[in-house]
């Protein structure tokens, strides 16, 4: 077994390292940023990494004897050999990540559900904890989609609506005010451009009554 230790984790030359989808700095101890480094128990992890093909949460990895203290580890844990790893369960099924790490070597399991990570290491073939209760589905379910899509939405016609109307009847407003102010050839236009100011002004009730009666039905409906 071949092992290398550096006070710092960025002490580690890049040529000694070869496990692609992991660094240094997240297997290194989170107490003091030293890292032993167990070749065979990082080849297993990159091994797992590629069988899975999904990213893999290191939580914890190698841990210094007083960081090992400090965070209640064990006295002869497999994180002070730098062979033990604390893996998140938040984007894996417990039961798939158990069978490929097994497929891959390794050999101790810790189960813990509460916190929702997996320990495994290289040392004895051993596990303990509690095991993780089964999953409905892999991933987190998709949330369901809205009653309508917004393009075909009622609230959202009627209050486009009513805001088109809204603003027509403004501008219908302001030509009717430049009518008035030009000369008298033209002034027998405003009477016509005042009846369409007020036909916009309907129409925009009209896209407000929809828009409140789509809300209302919605509440009844339990859909808000």
């Amino acid at each position: 077994m071949t092992t290398h230790y550096f006070a710092n984790w960025r002490n580690v030359p890049k040529t000694l390292w070869r496990w692609p989808n992991f660094s240094p700095e997240e297997i290194a101890c989170r107490g003091d940023g030293t890292i032993r480094i167990d070749e065979a128990a990082l080849d297993r992890l990159q091994a797992l990494r590629d069988r899975l093909g999904v990213p893999l949460i290191v939580n914890s990895a190698y841990r210094s004897p007083e960081y090992n203290r400090q965070v209640g580890g064990v006295k002869h844990s497999m994180h002070l050999q730098g062979a033990a790893f604390d893996i998140s369960m938040a984007n894996h099924d417990p039961e798939d990540f158990e069978k490929a790490a097994r497929a891959v070597g390794v050999t101790g399991f810790g189960f813990y559900p509460r916190p929702n990570f997996m320990h495994i290491d290289t040392g004895r073939a051993r596990q303990w904890g509690d095991p993780f209760p089964p999953r409905l589905s892999r991933f987190a379910p998709e949330q369901p989609q809205l009653r309508e899509s917004l393009t075909e939405s009622r609230t959202m016609k009627g209050g486009g609506a009513a805001g088109v109307a809204t603003l027509s009847a403004a501008g219908v407003e302001v030509v009717q005010q430049a009518v008035a102010d030009t000369q008298s050839a033209l002034q027998p236009l405003i009477p016509y451009l005042d009846t369409l100011r007020w036909v916009f002004i309907a129409a925009a009730l009209v896209g407000i009554a929809v828009t409140i009666y789509a809300r209302w039905d919605d509440w009844r409906k339990g859909r808000r």
